[in-house]
């Protein structure tokens, strides 16, 4: 008989897996998207450059440095509101990673629906140039001639 084990039992049916479902092999992605969406949503609503609306960074209200995130909240909501220059002046690295989001993000959209796994295995050299970088953007717009990196 078919279906049926050596023994005469019939074999429990075997769980479903994510990679049999192809929706929801893309819920993570999505709700990942939503989550990030309605940040943005909320930052482009709010407006960081009134005083009131969110906390002061600690390193800057305490010493007077801007840390690598600084204007990172003006930078969203100019890029909201399609404002790509000044968005740029606010914090350049949060614009790039914004776009290295949305970049990671279709990759891994397009992974999940063709059932593949997506596999981010940055080598640390690419994590020290990373780093290298956030240093070198933190010490010159904290440097008397980097003003114009000031949000």
């Amino acid at each position: 008989m078919r279906g049926v084990n050596a023994d005469g039992r019939t074999p429990a049916p075997t769980a479903r897996t994510a990679q049999d479902r192809p929706l929801l092999r893309l819920a993570v992605p999505t709700g990942v998207l939503a989550a990030v969406a309605g940040a943005f949503a909320y930052v482009g609503a709010v407006d960081p450059n009134e005083p009131g609306h969110y906390p002061v960074c600690p390193l800057l209200r305490f010493t007077g440095l801007y840390c690598p995130g600084c204007g990172g909240l003006r930078s969203a909501h100019a890029f909201v509101h399609g404002d790509l220059p000044a968005a740029l002046q606010a914090n350049a690295p949060a614009v790039v990673a914004y776009l290295g989001f949305a970049v990671l993000w279709t990759v891994w959209v397009v992974r999940a629906a063709r059932g593949r796994p997506l596999r981010i295995d940055p080598r640390p050299a690419h994590m020290w140039a990373i780093g290298a970088l956030l240093l070198v953007f933190t010490v010159v717009r904290n440097l008397p001639f980097g003003g114009w990196l000031h949000p």
